[in-house]
C-alpha cells in the first residue's frame, strides 16, 4: 500500500541505521527531542532506538496536549461538569487524567455528573441540539492540529443560534512551547535538536519554527509518523549538528508545506484570539502560549458563562510527568511508573494519554529493551 509499506520496509531501515551510525561522531552525544507524543509511540511501536548507536539519545518532549493540560484546568472542567443540567462533552483521554486528588472525569461522572465522550466537536454540537433543557460544555483540547475544528464549531453555533453550548477551550501553540523549553537552562543544555511536530506543522506551516531555530541555534526537522520518516529526520539532524547548522528542514514533504493550512488559520484568527499567559504542566506560565475565545464570539466561552473560582490545583507529589515533559527525565525514572502506575490506574497525564510518554514506555518498553541487549 502506498505510503505505508514502502516506509516500514525493514532493508531501508537498516540502510538508514547504517548511515546514522557512520555519520555520527564518536566524540559526540546527540540528544534529540522527539517533540510531539505520537513520535514517542512511532519510535518505540518499531523498536527504533535498537538501530541507533548508544551516543544518538531520543528525549521525550511535551508534545502530547492531554499530558501537558495543568492540574488546575482539569479541576475546573469537574466543577463544569458537577453543575446542575449540565453536560460535559469531551474527547476520550481527558476523562481518565486525574486532577487534584486523583479525582477525573470519570470519577466526576460516577458521581452522578453528565460526562459523555465525543468523537469530535460535532458530536458536542448535536447533543445540545437533541438537549436544549441542559447546558452543553465542550471540553477543548489539543495543539494547532485539533483547534481548527473548534473554530468551525464556534461558527455554526452562533450561526444556528445555539445558545445552550460553550465550549471549554484549551488549545495551546507548539512553536511557543518550544522556545519555553530552550529558555529553560536545564532544558536548553540537555537538547540538540528537536524531531518536529507532523500533524501540528499540516496546520502551522514549517515557517512557524524559524523564529525558534535561528533564536537557539537548534535545528528542527519536522518528520513523519512512519519508522522511516523517523529515522530520515535523525539522519538529518546528525548531518545539521555536525555541520553546525541550524534550521528548519522538512521531512514530510508529502504533508506539510512551508506556510500551512491558510484556510484553517483564517478560521482560528475569526474566532479566536491569543491569551496573556496560560499554564502547561512541567513548564508553567507560558505568555502567548495558548487560545481564548475572541470578543465576536465571547457567548460561547464557558469561562465567561460560568466563571469559577479555582484553587491551584495539586498534582501527586510522587509523579514525574512535570520533568519527564521537560526532557530532563524519563519515565523509568519515575518511582510509580509500572507499579502502582499504570494504565489501568493512572497517576499522572503521561501514563493516561495515547500519545502519552510513559503509555509509550509501558507499551513498548520490554520490546525496546529485548532489542538494545
Amino acid at each position: 500500500m502506498q505510503y505505508i509499506s514502502e516506509f516500514r520496509d525493514g532493508n531501508t531501515a537498516q540502510a538508514i541505521a547504517k548511515l546514522i551510525k557512520n555519520k555520527a561522531s564518536m566524540e559526540k552525544h546527540y540528544r534529540l527531542m522527539e517533540f510531539c507524543g505520537g513520535h514517542t509511540h512511532a519510535i518505540h511501536r518499531y523498536g527504533l532506538p535498537s538501530l541507533l548507536p548508544a551516543n544518538v539519545e531520543m528525549i521525550h518532549g511535551p508534545g502530547c496536549p492531554v499530558c501537558v493540560l495543568p492540574i488546575t484546568r482539569i479541576d475546573y472542567a469537574i466543577a463544569l461538569a458537577m453543575m446542575p443540567k449540565v453536560i460535559l462533552c469531551s474527547y476520550g483521554d481527558m476523562l481518565r487524567v486525574p486532577g487534584t486528588n486523583q479525582r477525573s472525569l470519570l470519577k466526576a461522572k460516577a458521581d452522578g455528573a453528565d460526562v459523555r465522550m465525543v468523537y469530535s466537536v460535532n458530536d458536542a454540537l448535536q447533543i445540545a441540539r437533541d438537549n436544549p433543557q441542559h447546558q452543553v460544555i465542550f471540553f477543548a483540547i489539543g495543539f494547532e492540529t485539533t483547534t481548527p475544528p473548534t473554530a468551525v464549531a464556534l461558527i455554526i453555533a452562533k450561526k444556528e443560534k445555539l445558545m445552550n453550548f460553550s465550549v471549554f477551550c484549551n488549545h495551546v501553540l507548539t512553536p511557543v512551547a518550544m522556545e519555553s523549553l530552550l529558555q529553560n537552562e536545564e532544558s536548553n543544555a540537555n537538547l540538540d535538536g528537536f524531531v518536529g511536530p507532523a500533524h501540528v506543522s499540516i496546520i502551522v506551516g514549517s515557517n512557524a519554527y524559524h523564529d525558534v531555530a535561528m533564536r537557539y541555534k537548534k535545528p528542527i526537522v519536522i518528520s513523519g509518523f512512519e519508522p522511516l520518516d523517523l529515522m530520515h529526520s535523525i539522519l538529518l539532524l546528525i548531518e545539521q549538528i555536525n555541520a553546525n547548522q541550524y534550521g528548519v528542514e522538512n521531512q514530510y514533504t508529502r504533508a506539510v508545506n512551508a506556510d500551512g493550512n491558510v484556510k484553517s488559520q483564517q478560521i482560528i484568527n475569526q474566532t479566536l484570539s491569543i491569551r496573556d499567559t496560560f499554564e502547561w504542566r512541567g513548564l508553567g506560565m507560558i505568555a502567548n502560549s495558548a487560545m481564548k475565545i475572541n470578543d465576536a464570539y465571547q457567548e460561547f466561552d464557558a469561562e465567561e458563562r460560568f466563571p469559577i473560582n479555582i484553587i491551584a490545583g495539586e498534582e501527586h507529589k510522587a509523579c514525574e510527568c512535570s520533568a519527564i515533559l521537560r526532557g530532563v527525565k524519563k519515565p523509568k525514572d519515575c518511582k510509580l511508573f509500572a507499579k502502582v502506575c499504570t494504565p489501568e490506574n493512572p497517576f499522572g497525564s503521561c501514563m493516561v494519554s495515547s500519545e502519552g510518554a510513559c503509555a509509550a514506555y509501558y507499551a513498548y518498553g520490554n520490546i525496546v529493551e529485548m532489542l538494545t541487549t
